[in-house]
C-alpha cells in the first residue's frame, strides 16, 4: 500500500461503507493516537461544525463535513478493503436495526450497538454516528467500545435536541415573524399568565354578586337560577292548575283546599320555585332547608299575595261606562282615592318594599289570617309538587350515545342533627337541591364577563368554531348572539370552506400595535384638566336650572323641559366619562409594552371586529391617535407625499374634499402651525384643535414634523396609521351590484379629478326643494314654515348620517331623530317642539333626495326584500354564503314571551320559537346582506396586504397602512372589489319558489 496520504472519508461516505475485517490483529500494534480518540474526536468536530451552520441541508453535508483530520495510513493492512453496504445480504452478517449482539459472526465481522428502530438514516442525521461507532468498535477493547459508544449516544442525544429546537423555530417563526425566541416565550407566559388572572378575577367578582345577593335574599334573581326557573314554570304551573281544578269540582278535600284556589296557577308556581330557592340559598348549609319552615315560609308568602292580588283587584279602575260615577258624586271621589293609593301600593311594590305593602293592605283588607297549620299545608303540598315536576335537564355538551342526563332537581330526606352534650339527636325533614344546580352556579361565574384584553404575543390561529385567538379565555369564530341555526351553521361547515375567513382574521390580528406615548400624555393633561377639548366629555354635570317662582304654566313648563333635559345630559356625560376611564386605563397598562395584537373575530354577517372592546383601532378619534404601528417603515417620497395628504384628510372641513395636490398644497402651507402643534400642543396656538379628528391629526403633525427636521425625511422611519376610507361604501357596494353609472361617480367608484362628494350633493338637492317649499303659501303648504326655518341649517353634516345609513334600511323615524341631533347639537333658536316639526320635515325632504339620486339602489333593495319575503313566508329563515364562504342565518325569529308578576319577582319567560318574523327577515336582508359584501372585500384585501408583505389594519370600509405602502394598497383594494364584482353575484342570489 503507498505511503501517500489515502482520500479522506466523509461521514456520508463512512455511513455507506463498512470496514470489513478478518481480525482485529491486522492492526499495527499501539497507534500514535487510539482510533477511539481519532474518532471521537471527529465526531465531536462535525457536531460542532453542524451546530455552527445552523444544521445545513443534507445535500452539502457531506462535501462540507468530512474528518480532514483522519487518514487510514499505514494502520490499515493491505488486506483491508471496503465494501458497499447491502442490507439484504444475509452474507455481510449485518444486524437489524436496535439489535445489540456481541459475538462475531460467520464473516468475521462484529456488530455493535445501534440507533433505536424506526429512527431517520436521511441526510446528516445520527445513523452516521452509529456507523463511525460501528467502526471503531472492531479496534477497540470491551470497556473502550462501552464507553464510546455511550459518548456516541450522547452526541446523538444533543442533535436530537438541537432537531427539536429547530422544529420548535420553525414552527415559532412562523407565529410570530422578527421576534427572538426566548422573548417570545417570556411574552406567552406573561399572556397566560393575564388570562388566567382575568378569568380568575371574573370569577371572584361573579362570586361575591352571588355571596351578596344570596345574603339579601335575591339570589332567585340571578341568571342562572331565571334560567333554570324556565324549564321548571310550564310543568308546575300545569300541576297547580290540575290541583285547583280538582277543588273546584269537589274532588278534593283536602285540608288545604279552601286556602289553595285564591291566586292564579302562574303566580303560585312563581312563588314556590322564588321562596324555596331563596332559602336554599340563604339558611344553613347552602342547597338545602328544613321542610317545615320552608311549607311555612311559602304558605305565608301566598297569603300575603292573595291580600295584595285582592286589595288591586278591588281598587282596579271600572272601565264599564254604566258604572263610572259623576267626579261631583262621592263615589267618584271615593274611587279616586283608591286609584291614588294602588298606584302607591303598585310603586312600593315596584322597589321592593313589601314590609310598607303589607301594611296598608292589612287595613282594607277584612279577612281572618290564616293558621300557622293552614301555612304548613298549603307550602307542603306546593312543596310536594315541585318536587314531582322539577327535574335538571341533560348538559348541553352530553354526548348522544349514552342515555340522557334528566334527574329530580330536589330530594326529601331526613338529616339526625346530635345536640352539643351528644345525648340526643333530632331528625328533620329536608329539601335537597341536586349538586348540578349549585355547580351550575360556579359555571356560570365564568360566562358572565369575559375580560379580552390585547395580546401580547400573535393571537393562536383559527382553527375552528372556537379553536383560536386567546391561549384560554373562550373565544369563538363568530358573535351568533345565541342564535342556535347560526352556530350550527358554522359548526358544520368545513375548514376548507373556511380558510380564506380563518386567514383574514389571522392577518388582521398578527398586526403589532402600541401606544403613542406623545398623544397619550396630551390626552392625560386634557382629561386631568377637567375635559372639554378635543371633543374629550366635560368633566362636570350640566346645573339643573331651578325652578321658578311662579305659577304661570306655561314657564313651568318650560321648566321642566329645561330640567329633563339637563338630566339627560347629565346621564349622558356620565356614560361618556366612564367609557373614555376604560379606554385610557388600557391605554396606560399597555403603554410601557413593545407591542399588542388585537385578536378579531366576526359578527353573523361576516364583518371583522376586534374582540377587545374599548382601545382599538375601530373606536373614536382617541383610540386612534392613541395608537400607531408598532413597526416603522421608512417614509420614502410616496410616503412623504402620503403623509401629507393623511394630515390634510384628518383636519377635513372642506379641505379633504380637494385634489391630492391641493391637500399636499394645504399641509405645506401650515407648516408653521403643524410644527408648533407637535412642539407645543397645549401651550402654543392649538391649531391641532380645529380638526375634525383632532387626536389623529395632532398624532400626524408630530410624525411629519419628526421626518421633515431629520436629516433625510425619506429615511425616517415612521410608526404612524395612514386611513383610507370608503366614500358612502353601502351606496358604493349597490352600485357596483346594479351597474349604476350615476350612482358610481356619485360615491367615487368612477375616476375624477377631485373626491366626489356624495353628501355635499344630497344636501345641495335638499336644499333646492326647500327653497321652492319656502315660497309657497303656509296657509296651503304648512311645511313652508319649516323650509324657511331651515334654509339656514343645510350642509352636508345634517343629512350625512341619514345617507349613510338609507341603504342600512334607515326608516323615516331613525332619519328624524338623526337630523334631530344635528340641530340641537348646533343649539339653534327653535324650541323643542319647533325642532321636532323641523326634523320631521327635513327627514321627508332627505329621503326624497336619496330616491331621487339613487334609483337603482333603491330598487335593488326592493327586490331583495321582495326575495326575503317570499323566503320568510315559507317559515324559512334568510340564509346565503358569502363570497368567502362563510355562512349567514338570519337570527330573526318570534320570541314566546310570558310576563308573570307577583310581589316577590317578576318572571319573564322568553323563548325562541319556531316561528320567523317575516317583516323583521325582509326589512333587515337588504343591509345584511351589503354588510357580508363589504366584509368579504375588507378580508379579501388583507390577504392580498399580507401575500405582498404590508402591514395592514381594517375594519369594514376603513384601512390602515403605512405610507410607503398607501399606492400599494390602493391597487389591491381596487383588484379586489372588481374581482369581488366580476363574479354574478346578484344572479347568484336564489330563492324557493311560493307553494
Amino acid at each position: 500500500m503507498s505511503n501517500s496520504k489515502p482520500p479522506f472519508l466523509s461521514l456520508r461516505e463512512i455511513d455507506h461503507f463498512i470496514f470489513f475485517n478478518t481480525t482485529p490483529s491486522v492492526l499495527s500494534p499501539s497507534p500514535p493516537i487510539s482510533p477511539t480518540v481519532m474518532w471521537r474526536n471527529g465526531a465531536k468536530h462535525t457536531i460542532c461544525k453542524t451546530q455552527r451552520s445552523a444544521l445545513s441541508s443534507s445535500a452539502s453535508f457531506s462535501n462540507a463535513c468530512s474528518f480532514q483530520s483522519l487518514s487510514l495510513g499505514r494502520n490499515f493492512s493491505v488486506k483491508s478493503k471496503l465494501y458497499p453496504i447491502n442490507i439484504l445480504n444475509p452474507h455481510l452478517g449485518l444486524c437489524p436495526r436496535g439489535e445489540i449482539p456481541r459475538k462475531d459472526n460467520d464473516s468475521g465481522l462484529r456488530c455493535v450497538p445501534l440507533l433505536p428502530r424506526g429512527f431517520s438514516c436521511g441526510g446528516f442525521y445520527p445513523r452516521s454516528y452509529a456507523s463511525v461507532a460501528e467502526a471503531v468498535s472492531s479496534h477497540t477493547d470491551l470497556e473502550e467500545d462501552v464507553s464510546f459508544t455511550e459518548e456516541v449516544q450522547e452526541l446523538v442525544q444533543e442533535l436530537r435536541k438541537e432537531q427539536r429546537k429547530e422544529t420548535a423555530r420553525k414552527r415559532w417563526e412562523r407565529i410570530a415573524p422578527g421576534m427572538g425566541w426566548r422573548k417570545y416565550e417570556m411574552l406567552k407566559r406573561r399572556q397566560v399568565k393575564i388570562e388566567t388572572e382575568a378569568w380568575e378575577r371574573a370569577a371572584n367578582e361573579y362570586r361575591e354578586l352571588l355571596k351578596e345577593m344570596c345574603e339579601h335574599k335575591l339570589a332567585p334573581n340571578l341568571p342562572y337560577m331565571k334560567s333554570l326557573f324556565l324549564g321548571w314554570f310550564e310543568p308546575l304551573r300545569d300541576a297547580i292548575h290540575k290541583e285547583q281544578e280538582l277543588i273546584r269540582q269537589g274532588k278534593c278535600r283536602a285540608a288545604y283546599a279552601p286556602y289553595f284556589n285564591h291566586l292564579p296557577a302562574d303566580m303560585t308556581c312563581v312563588i314556590t320555585m322564588h321562596k324555596l330557592m331563596g332559602l336554599m340559598m340563604t339558611v344553613g348549609e347552602h342547597g338545602s332547608a328544613r321542610v317545615v319552615s320552608a311549607a311555612i315560609t311559602i304558605g305565608d308568602a301566598i297569603e300575603q299575595e292573595i291580600r295584595i292580588h285582592n286589595f288591586l283587584e278591588k281598587t282596579k279602575k271600572k272601565k264599564d261606562a254604566k258604572v263610572e260615577k259623576r267626579e261631583g258624586d262621592e263615589s267618584g271621589v271615593v274611587e279616586k282615592e283608591q286609584e291614588k293609593l294602588r298606584r302607591k301600593v303598585t310603586e312600593l311594590i315596584r322597589k321592593q318594599k313589601l314590609p310598607a305593602v303589607r301594611r296598608i293592605v292589612k287595613d282594607y283588607d277584612e279577612s281572618r289570617p290564616w293558621s300557622q297549620e293552614a301555612k304548613a299545608k298549603v307550602g307542603s303540598r306546593l312543596i310536594e309538587l315541585l318536587i314531582h315536576t322539577a327535574y335538571i335537564q341533560p348538559p348541553a355538551d352530553q354526548l348522544c350515545e349514552g342515555p340522557p342526563d334528566i334527574r329530580p332537581a330536589f330530594i326529601h330526606t331526613a338529616l339526625s342533627i346530635t345536640r352539643v352534650d351528644k345525648k340526643t339527636s333530632r331528625r328533620y325533614g329536608v329539601i335537597k337541591c341536586d349538586p348540578v344546580v349549585l355547580k351550575g352556579l360556579e359555571r356560570s361565574a365564568r360566562h358572565m364577563v369575559i375580560p379580552y384584553m390585547p395580546m401580547l404575543v400573535p393571537p393562536v390561529k383559527w382553527m375552528g368554531y372556537d379553536k383560536g385567538a386567546y391561549f384560554f379565555l373562550p373565544s369563538y369564530i363568530m358573535r351568533t348572539h345565541g342564535s342556535k341555526q347560526q352556530r350550527e351553521a358554522m359548526k358544520i361547515a368545513s375548514k376548507a370552506q373556511l380558510e380564506q375567513v380563518f386567514e383574514a382574521l389571522d392577518t388582521l390580528g398578527s398586526t403589532k400595535w402600541r401606544v403613542n406615548k406623545r398623544v397619550l400624555d396630551v390626552v392625560d393633561r386634557i382629561w386631568n384638566s377637567g375635559g372639554r377639548l378635543a371633543h374629550l366629555v366635560d368633566r362636570d354635570d350640566v346645573p339643573l336650572p331651578e325652578k321658578p317662582d311662579t305659577e304661570d304654566e306655561s314657564l313651568l313648563k318650560k321648566w321642566k323641559w329645561k330640567l329633563r333635559n339637563a338630566k339627560k345630559e347629565n346621564r349622558e356625560r356620565h356614560s361618556l366619562r366612564c367609557d373614555t376611564e376604560l379606554k385610557l386605563s388600557v391605554a396606560r397598562k399597555m403603554k410601557d409594552e413593545e407591542g399588542f395584537y388585537y385578536p378579531h373575530n366576526v359578527d353573523f354577517r361576516g364583518r371583522a371586529y376586534p374582540m377587545h372592546p374599548y382601545l382599538n383601532h375601530l373606536g373614536s378619534d382617541m383610540c386612534r391617535g392613541i395608537l400607531e404601528f408598532a413597526e416603522g417603515r421608512p417614509l420614502g417620497n410616496v410616503g412623504l407625499r402620503w403623509l401629507k395628504i393623511h394630515l390634510a384628510n384628518l383636519y377635513a372641513g372642506g379641505v379633504d374634499k380637494l385634489s391630492y395636490e391641493g391637500r399636499v398644497s394645504f399641509t405645506e402651507n401650515h407648516l408653521d402651525e403643524i410644527f408648533d402643534s407637535a412642539d407645543k400642543p397645549l401651550e402654543g396656538n392649538r391649531w391641532w384643535l380645529r380638526a375634525e379628528d383632532p387626536f389623529q391629526c395632532l398624532a400626524a403633525c408630530i410624525n411629519l414634523s419628526e421626518a421633515l427636521r431629520s436629516s433625510s425625511p425619506e429615511t425616517y422611519v415612521s410608526y404612524l396609521p395612514i386611513h383610507q376610507d370608503g366614500s358612502c361604501n353601502g351606496l358604493q357596494h349597490y352600485a357596483a351590484l346594479g351597474r349604476d353609472k350615476l350612482g358610481a361617480a356619485a360615491v367615487n367608484l368612477m375616476a375624477g379629478e377631485k373626491p366626489a362628494d356624495v353628501y355635499s350633493g344630497i344636501a345641495a338637492r335638499v336644499l333646492d326643494i326647500m327653497r321652492e317649499d319656502a315660497q309657497k303659501d303656509p296657509t296651503s303648504f304648512p311645511d313652508a314654515l319649516q323650509a324657511r326655518a331651515l334654509l339656514d341649517q343645510v350642509d352636508r353634516k345634517l343629512v350625512k348620517q341619514t345617507v349613510m345609513t338609507s341603504v342600512y334600511g334607515v326608516t323615516y323615524i331613525g332619519a328624524r331623530d338623526q337630523i334631530m341631533r344635528r340641530l340641537k347639537e348646533r343649539g339653534t333658536q327653535l324650541d323643542d317642539s319647533q325642532t321636532f316639526g323641523a326634523s320631521c320635515y327635513a327627514a321627508k325632504v332627505t329621503l326624497t333626495a336619496l330616491e331621487e339620486m339613487f334609483e337603482a339602489a333603491r330598487s335593488i333593495m326592493s327586490w331583495l326584500g321582495e326575495c326575503a319575503k317570499i323566503i320568510a313566508s315559507e317559515n324559512q329563515p334568510v340564509r346565503w354564503t358569502t363570497p368567502l364562504g362563510l355562512p349567514v342565518v338570519q337570527p330573526y325569529r318570534k320570541l314566546g314571551r310570558h310576563l308573570i308578576k307577583t310581589s316577590l319577582q317578576i318572571l319573564t319567560l322568553q323563548r325562541e320559537t319556531e316561528k320567523v318574523m317575516v317583516k323583521r327577515q325582509r326589512t333587515a336582508f337588504p343591509p345584511n346582506f351589503v354588510h357580508s359584501l363589504d366584509g368579504s372585500h375588507m378580508m379579501m384585501t388583507a390577504i392580498a396586504c399580507k401575500r405582498a408583505g404590508m402591514n395592514f389594519a381594517g375594519v369594514h370600509d376603513s384601512f390602515w397602512t403605512h405610507a410607503c405602502d398607501v399606492d400599494q394598497l390602493n391597487t389591491i383594494l381596487r383588484e379586489k372589489f372588481i374581482e369581488l364584482y366580476d363574479a354574478p353575484i346578484l344572479e347568484n342570489v336564489s330563492f324557493p319558489t311560493a307553494t
